[in-house]
């Protein structure tokens, strides 16, 4: 150490300072710089006879600073560059790329952090402002990119000489040009018709009626129309909907107004924050399409959680053993199946078993956002990045695979729901949502009453009888199986108050108040429910190897013996191979994802329990018309004999129970009253 504590070594002082004060200097000097861009935005107004006057007028003075102030404020260009890399992937090594109003060629540096330049045979920059092309000209020259040229020229005229394109992006640059119908126009004529792709990011006000994920209200619309038009940048939705009409549109995400607390760059790239202009938020978005095929996706239906629901998923899993359900429903490839979502695992359950077609709706969207990030690991990951993130639960790297691989796939309402929680696979996504949250404290708990050595003997026994000996010495289940009568009782109503109440199993366990009455009803305490459901399981199947639930309750991960069968090794390469595609994933009421078409089988789950009894009549009815002539239908409820059977079995059904919990052990999750099929006379 030096005199005075210092830790540099003596005669280093000063280059430390001077480094120091340089940092300093060239913090103010960006400072300096941005404060430039402001003042050209804010204050200067473009002048000119024509366009490309208008356009150096208003950059030539900040086009030095140019991309230090863009890279906190153009939101959209690393979305769309992933977007569009992840779509080259499988595409060669000779592509041609086009970008339109390119600038200073920031876009092209940035592109290598998603793909090598050498996979282009030509990269052209088309700008026409003189002074950013001559940044771009420099960047060029300093990046030794040989394969890489600047235009400047118009992008209504420009055409590359190879005479076609692999990929065409307009950065933040449609809404710059008057004549946009020309632009688009031109673009396509030389895009790639088979395999080619046309990129758009750009800030947007949407229309008074538009599509509903790009809605935003009249004082949005005013606003942000009226700030741009100062700058001769017109952000109306004309222009995507030119797009949507020339081509056919791949992918998109719009930014949002987060509904929750989200700190960091994240919460800014969703918002489109503004350098030094706080509470503004500019909306942009993210498109790609393709000279129109046949195939194109529909207008994204935006939809929000019923009142009540917490703002993220209640399940990580499904819930309900599916081993079971495939013994009665016996899925065969003529089969059109509608499930509800819930964790996701048992519609890719139905899958690999075969079924031709599978519909999974729920009206949480938060599930399917779940599902659809199960479904698009699937088909853009390895097996080993998809069993570390629904596997374990973590994975090291989740930023950057979302980023290139999962959010390019994501349709926008995933795309917003996950890109705020990925610090769910840093802390564990077996401990998130609902149940997740209810297992975290369960297992806090069972540490703090000395219980977590047991917990893990329990879960990694080797053998069903190890098991069973660890449970029946677990001190508190010694306790409530063989103390005093009158103490278990006490204790077991005192820990189901503060423990079992509705509003912990609502928001911890899913269990709404219709469900709740109907165990009430059966002479049942919420208390006795539980143990019965837990020893059950504990005694009768062997966690570390066959029941994956409840491993994944005492440990927060799955075992690779023990886990849902989209995780092992085999069934993964069988969806992503080609059986993923057949599962479709819808955001509403299961009523309207039942009136969709004719189904062969319908998993109702529990679903039916959460209905009053004139909804309960209602779905029985539609179940009439909707399930083909000996389809079947089949459900669990927490009442041994659920009301709404009757209301299925006169609604034109041959209704049977198969199992009831007075009976002994049901399945693997052991957490029902009954089980029962109904098939369509």
């Amino acid at each position: 150490m030096g005199a005075g504590g210092d830790s540099y070594p003596y005669g280093q002082h000063q280059l430390v300072r001077r480094i120091r004060s340089s940092d300093k200097l060239r913090k103010f000097g960006g400072v300096k710089d941005d404060l430039i861009v402001l003042k050209s935005i804010w204050l200067n107004k473009a002048s000119g006879q024509d366009h490309a006057s208008r356009l150096e007028s208003f950059y030539g003075p900040q086009a030095h600073a140019y991309d230090r102030f863009r890279s906190s404020f153009l939101w959209g260009r690393k979305p769309l560059l992933a977007a569009c890399s992840a779509r080259l992937e499988h595409h060669g090594d000779d592509l041609i790329w086009v970008d339109l109003g390119g600038g200073t060629g920031e876009n092209v540096d940035m592109m290598t952090e998603y793909m090598g330049l050498n996979r282009f045979k030509a990269v052209y920059i088309v700008d026409l402002c003189h002074s950013l092309c001559q940044q771009a000209k420099q960047k060029v020259q300093q990046k030794g990119w040989k394969n890489v040229h600047v235009v400047e020229g118009d992008a209504c005229t420009f055409q590359p000489p190879e005479g076609i394109a692999t990929l065409v992006t307009f950065s933040y640059s449609l809404s710059m040009v008057p004549p946009f119908h020309s632009a688009v126009d031109r673009a396509i004529s030389y895009l790639d018709p088979n395999d080619g792709f046309l990129g758009v990011c750009d800030f947007y006000t949407s229309g008074r009626y538009d599509l509903p994920c790009r809605q935003l209200g009249f004082l949005r619309r005013f606003f942000w129309r009226a700030t741009f038009d100062t700058d001769n940048i017109d952000v109306g939705p004309e222009r995507r909907a030119y797009l949507d009409h020339r081509l056919s549109r791949v992918w998109e995400v719009n930014s949002q107004v987060l509904p929750v607390p989200v700190h960091g760059q994240y919460a800014a790239v969703l918002q489109g924050s503004i350098p030094y202009v706080p509470f503004l938020r500019a909306p942009y978005y993210v498109w790609i399409g393709r000279v129109p095929q046949l195939a194109t996706i529909m207008a994204e239906t935006k939809t929000e959680a019923p009142s009540g629901f917490p703002a993220t998923f209640l399940y990580t899993q499904s819930w309900e053993d599916p081993r079971p359900d495939m013994q009665v429903l016996k899925i065969n490839s003529r089969d059109e199946v509608l499930t509800l979502s819930s964790g996701g695992c048992n519609a890719l359950n139905l899958l690999l078993h075969g079924a031709g077609h599978v519909v999974s709706v729920d009206c949480n969207p938060a599930q399917s956002a779940l599902l659809e990030l199960k479904a698009t690991a699937i088909r853009q990951l390895d097996y080993e990045d998809v069993w570390a993130m629904f596997g374990e639960g973590r994975h090291p790297h989740i930023e950057r695979l979302f980023e290139t691989k999962l959010a390019p796939f994501l349709s926008q309402s995933a795309n917003h729901f996950w890109r705020s929680r990925l610090w769910y696979f840093k802390r564990g996504l077996y401990y998130q949502g609902g149940m997740g949250n209810a297992i975290w404290m369960l297992q806090t708990i069972a540490v703090f009453l000395g219980m977590g050595h047991s917990l893990k003997r329990l879960a990694y026994a080797q053998t069903l009888e190890e098991q069973q000996a660890v449970w029946n010495s677990n001190w508190f289940v010694k306790f409530c199986k063989q103390g005093n009568p009158w103490l278990v009782d006490i204790a077991v109503r005192f820990l189901a108050l503060i423990f079992l109440n509705r509003f912990v199993l609502w928001f911890g366990g899913g269990v709404p108040c219709k469900q709740y009455r109907l165990i009430h009803k059966d002479g049942l305490r919420i208390s006795q429910y539980i143990a019965r459901t837990l020893d059950g399981a504990a005694m009768n199947s062997h966690l570390r190897k066959d029941n994956y639930f409840y491993f994944n309750c005492c440990t927060g991960r799955f075992a690779r013996e023990s886990c849902p069968s989209y995780l092992k090794h085999d069934s993964f390469k069988q969806l992503k191979s080609s059986d993923i595609d057949k599962l479709e994933i819808m955001n509403g009421v299961f009523m309207q994802a039942l009136m969709s078409r004719k189904f062969t089988k319908v998993i109702l789950m529990d679903h039916v329990d959460w209905l009053d009894e004139q909804a309960a009549s209602q779905l029985a009815s539609r179940l009439a018309d909707q399930v083909l002539p000996g389809g079947l239908v089949i459900w669990r409820s927490a009442a041994l004999v659920p009301p709404y059977a009757k209301l299925i079995e006169h609604a034109g059904f041959e209704v049977k129970c198969l199992q009831k919990a007075t009976d002994g052990y049901m399945d693997r999750v052991n957490m029902y009253c009954s089980f029962w099929v109904a098939q369509r006379k």
